[in-house]
């Protein structure tokens, strides 16, 4: 009897010096690297000090470490990887641009990877910039092909995907000031600057409105590209878009130089009689309504303005040479607007050449 109770508690014993043993088999290295690694760090460390580190989509464990050794972010590649695997955080290193601190400890830079944000990109699109300027923007800014930015955004699959219904996404990547992740793929670069579009149709506001001028999506953005192609002067645009309506309502030729400027060749430059003759149908000289699609991207002032235009009766305006126009009412009266204009023209023209004769 005695003996098997000494026995069993031998066995209790063996059990819990195990235990104990397993434990100090797990804590021991832990302790062992968490020194060794506290010993690495930069002899100088500046906390202000960031550095770039790349990962690519796909990469394997051992080629992220390669690339903190290489920048001096970590001294021992095996930490790294022993680190992240007996934490299980394999899964959870992002591919991405990651701004590190530097001076951190190994540990510390594991972390900083599963949790830190990645790094952004600031890319610029100007009002009234067309495909063409996108693709050559998005080239510049975030190395993607000029020539596949172009082609997606004339890909009818694609554009359908988006929710689109168009031959283009001429129109639809709102113009502004853009935060994206580095190596940034085009389909999704694509899609962020569609959906800031499609938001802003979403709204209940922007609903109602379409609603009240009798246009839909696409005719908004058509004629809010025309209003952008009219105006310098923001205080102008819900005008010039209330003209323009008014000659929708009443069945007349929008005859808007911006849709002429969109179909000749060559740069922008004051119309010719022969230009109005294009056969085009973006051609609002020659053809009544709207053209076919957006001439541009739009900013939101000249979207807003169309949705909502000023309350006017204007049907006609000249542009008058300061960036302003002069709108009219009739015929008459813009005729005699555009003599008067014509008039100050011809004026500045013969004093500059005065003044180069002097």
């Amino acid at each position: 009897m005695n003996t098997t109770r000494i026995m069993r508690q031998n066995v209790k014993k063996l059990k819990t010096g195990q235990k104990i043993f397993l434990l100090l088999a797990i804590i021991i290295p832990w302790l062992a690297f968490a020194i060794f690694d506290y010993f690495q760090l930069p002899q100088t460390v500046k906390a202000e000090k960031k550095i770039n580190v790349y990962i690519p989509a796909g990469a394997g464990l051992s080629q992220i470490a390669d690339s903190l050794l290489v920048k001096g972010l970590i001294r021992n590649k095996k930490m790294f990887n022993w680190i992240v695997t007996s934490l299980g955080y394999e899964k959870k290193l992002r591919a991405g641009v990651f701004a590190v601190p530097y001076g951190l400890n190994t540990y510390q830079v594991v972390r900083f990877l599963i949790t830190a944000r990645e790094e952004r990109f600031k890319i610029t699109f100007l009002e009234g910039w067309k495909l063409s300027d996108y693709a050559r923007q998005v080239e510049r800014q975030a190395h993607i092909p000029a020539t596949l930015f172009d082609s997606l955004a004339h890909d009818t699959a694609f554009i359908r995907s988006l929710g689109i219904r168009a031959i283009s996404l001429e129109g639809y990547l709102l113009p502004d000031t853009y935060f994206l992740e580095y190596h940034i793929g085009a389909k999704k670069l694509i899609r962020q600057l569609a959906n800031r579009t499609l938001k802003l149709f979403a709204e209940d506001s922007v609903k109602k409105a379409m609603i009240n001028i009798g246009l839909n999506r696409h005719q908004v953005l058509t004629l809010a590209s025309i209003v952008e192609g009219e105006a310098l002067l923001d205080e102008e645009r819900p005008v010039i878009a209330s003209l323009y309506l008014n000659r929708l309502k009443k069945n007349m030729k929008l005859q808007a130089d911006p849709t002429i400027q969109y179909i000749r060749k060559g740069p922008p430059g004051r119309l010719l009689f022969k230009d109005l003759e294009i056969e085009s149908p973006y051609n609002t000289y020659k053809y009544y309504g709207l053209p076919p699609g957006p001439i541009n991207n739009p900013g939101i002032k000249s979207i807003l303005a169309v949705l909502f235009p000023s309350q006017t009766n204007y049907l006609y305006m000249v542009a008058v040479g300061d960036g302003s126009h002069a709108f009219t009412t009739n015929l008459k009266d813009h005729l005699r607007a555009k003599a008067r204009f014509d008039r100050v023209r011809r004026e500045w023209k013969r004093k500059q050449r005065n003044k180069t004769k002097t």
